[in-house]
């Protein structure tokens, strides 16, 4: 459903470790960890329902050649998923906004590239016509939109692994703030899957 120009939410999601770590302490790109339960129906289930009112992506340039190297090939792939699937064909199809000051042009379809503050893009990407932003994963703009205020919608899936040092999603120094739970599950090896709305 397209929501009216400037009433765009803004939606974060993210996979965290049970002590709140995104990455590995001594290899940031090793998601190894996660992958035992990013296949669970929990995890999958929670994607589906995040993407579906989505009609932006907004990603960080490490974490769009991640998505996009990877995703665009699960189209068509026997044994497929129809949720993967479903994702895929989303994020092919979807207009995408990569953040990135290296990149001079995309090399994806559909995608515009945003080299501004994180938060001033995300205002601009408000005032247009469209359903959610959905922030996939990407913790730098994550961490921009929590330090702004700017989150409305905030998403994880929580995975049941300490990784025991390694980079935290929440800082000392966020505005404080009050955030109501919209829904929680739970299931397979421990996955829980959680959406908070923040209060204004």
């Amino acid at each position: 459903m397209t929501q009216q120009t400037g009433d765009r939410r803004v939606v974060t999601n993210i996979a965290l470790s049970l002590d709140g770590r995104y990455a590995k302490p001594d290899n940031p790109q090793d998601m190894s960890w996660v992958m035992p339960y990013a296949v669970t129906d929990v995890a999958r289930d929670h994607l589906t329902s995040l993407w579906e009112p989505a009609t932006t992506a907004l990603l960080g340039r490490v974490n769009a050649e991640g998505f996009l190297g990877f995703w665009p090939t699960v189209i068509g792939m026997e044994g497929a998923d129809p949720r993967d699937e479903g994702f895929a064909k989303w994020l092919v199809d979807t207009d995408k906004v990569v953040l990135s000051r290296t990149l001079d042009e995309a090399p994806w379809d559909r995608t515009t590239l945003a080299d501004g503050p994180t938060a001033e893009v995300v205002t601009e990407l408000r005032a247009t016509e469209g359903g959610d932003i959905l922030v996939l994963s990407s913790a730098s703009v994550i961490k921009a939109l929590l330090a702004a205020d700017q989150v409305d919608r905030l998403a994880f899936t929580v995975f049941p692994v300490v990784l025991g040092g390694g980079p935290r999603l929440f800082e000392d120094g966020l505005p404080a703030g009050q955030w109501t739970l919209v829904s929680q599950t739970a299931g397979d090896h421990g996955t829980t899957a959680q959406v908070y709305d923040r209060v204004r």
